[in-house]
């Protein structure tokens, strides 16, 4: 098998140490790791791995974020998603953004390996069950989400307003000023075709950006 020059994201640091260890029990060099995205932006540009594991979960950011800015920048590496979301509107923004792999992390550790050295292979590689998801994301097509035409930072903004958060907050969430947030809102709210906040929390619940734990 050939081995890979890996770099994992995940904001958990005993998930990302378990991988560690993990990876380099199978030969595969873990060059660095990172829960911050914009760490990991800047290490990626400079050790150049091959391959990425990104988590989309980063606390109030987003692995979407990555994959978004990793296709902008056109970095030569490979992005496997390892995540806990199942969810085939997920799966299926995540391949868009060019996710060359999808492995759900409740999988057998051996899949992960399986997809890594795919991966490598110049291949694609899709978990089990995954590929089940991602027929269903194409069956359902984008043409009556409303939410499918926003950028992952658009869609950041949104899912925080519609949790209640501050424009304040969001701010500080996303690392941009409070009158960046307002003009996102703005834009957004006229997009989206919502008079207010609670047609938005609305449309929100609808088309399942957010879900209805109450």
């Amino acid at each position: 098998m050939t081995h890979a020059r890996i770099y994992l994201v995940d904001d958990h640091a005993m998930v990302r140490q378990g991988l560690r260890a993990l990876l380099g029990q199978a030969g595969h060099e873990v060059v660095g790791d990172s829960g911050d995205l914009t760490v990991a932006l800047a290490e990626l540009q400079q050790l150049t791995p091959d391959i990425v594991l990104v988590d989309l979960s980063l606390g109030e950011r987003s692995g979407m974020e990555l994959l978004e800015e990793l296709q902008r920048r056109q970095l030569p590496v490979r992005p496997l998603v390892l995540t806990m979301s199942a969810q085939p509107r997920h799966v299926g923004m995540a391949l868009r953004l060019g996710a060359c792999g999808y492995v759900l992390k409740g999988s057998p550790s051996e899949e992960l390996l399986q997809a890594i050295a795919a991966l490598r292979a110049g291949r694609r590689h899709l978990g089990q069950g995954v590929a089940e998801l991602a027929a269903h994301a194409l069956a359902q097509g984008d043409g009556q989400d409303p939410f499918a035409s926003l950028s992952v930072r658009e869609r950041q903004v949104v899912t925080l307003v519609v949790n209640g958060h501050s424009s304040n907050e969001i701010a500080t969430a996303l690392h941009l000023s409070p009158k960046t947030v307002d003009s996102y809102r703005s834009r957004l709210m006229a997009k989206l075709g919502a008079p207010d906040v609670t047609a938005l929390v609305k449309l929100a619940l609808r088309h399942g950006l957010i879900s209805d734990d109450s």
